[in-house]
């Protein structure tokens, strides 16, 4: 894929890049894999907003994505590559050769009418499923499952892959696209290859109500409040915050702070990933 720029005709084409959406096939989704998909607005079961800057956007259907990679040794040809307004990633429709249909994420490089299979003798190409035990070490994957059998939830956004390092007794360790290395249990399914549309993350937004089609609200910041509306708020011109640090509109610290509990997965992180306060400025440790 590549991407697309506009000449400056107007303030929102200033800076505005597209997608050039050149790896799609097909234009309209398979009719048996979608549903419709309510959208919340941030708000919950009794109309209350619990999530702020939610709301509007444009109307959706939800294509039903195979995560599990269950059919296992029946193999599959994809069909056609198309756009999925739910995620930031590319899809590929597949027809399997007993005539069921099914959408996976696409990765990098798989193009229409590649074969591809899942099971526990598929070949190490991309595509393909496998649990990570059978996976030589230093493969890139992606859809990587926590649970056998519950499906892939790691290691899904456009261009993320992960990186097989090590395989001991009952686990596997591999290192996520944040830099956490973690342990997996070997029995766990993994796809081969990175996910596609690596370019995503240079896209430039350039206009609000660009931000409105996908339904996010417009922000504003607690430093520009009244004292009544953020703990930030109030004083005369560009006051400080006031505080040891800065904090949400509820009091809680905020910008980096660590608000991961107990949990009983911290066992198996080997490395934690990269601070967010490091990624900001480049991985300095100053």
């Amino acid at each position: 894929m590549g991407i697309r720029s506009y000449r400056p005709y107007t303030p929102g084409t200033r800076q505005r890049t597209v997608a050039d959406f050149s790896e799609i096939t097909r234009s309209e989704p398979e009719k048996s894999l979608t549903r419709n998909k309510h959208r919340r607005k941030g708000r919950n079961n009794v109309g209350l907003i619990t999530c702020r800057h939610r709301g509007g956007g444009h109307k959706r259907l939800y294509r039903q994505i195979d995560f599990r990679r269950d059919k296992h040794n029946i193999p599959a040809k994809v069909a056609a590559i198309e756009y999925d307004p739910n995620r930031n990633a590319r899809i590929a429709l597949l027809h399997y050769k007993d005539g069921e249909k099914r959408y996976i994420l696409h990765p990098e490089g798989l193009t229409v009418g590649t074969e591809i299979i899942a099971g526990q003798e598929a070949a190490i190409e991309v595509g393909n499923a496998m649990p990570l035990s059978k996976m030589p070490l230093g493969t890139s994957v992606h859809n990587v499952e926590l649970v056998p059998g519950k499906g892939g939830q790691i290691v899904r956004a456009a261009g993320a892959s992960a990186q097989l390092m090590a395989k001991e007794g009952k686990m596997v360790t591999i290192k996520l696209p944040s830099g956490e290395v973690r342990m997996v249990r070997k029995e766990c399914y993994a796809t081969i290859g990175q996910v596609g549309n690596s370019d995503a993350r240079n896209i430039k937004i350039g206009k609000a109500g660009r931000k409105r089609w996908k339904g996010r609200r417009p922000e504003v910041r607690g430093s520009v409040m009244n004292p009544v509306d953020h703990p930030h708020g109030g004083g005369e011109g560009r006051a400080p915050i006031g505080r040891s640090g800065p904090v949400t509109p509820w009091g809680k610290p905020a910008l980096g702070a660590k608000t991961r509990k107990k949990k009983l997965s911290d066992s198996l992180i080997i490395r934690r990933r990269r601070s967010s306060s490091k990624r900001r400025r480049g991985g300095r440790n100053n």
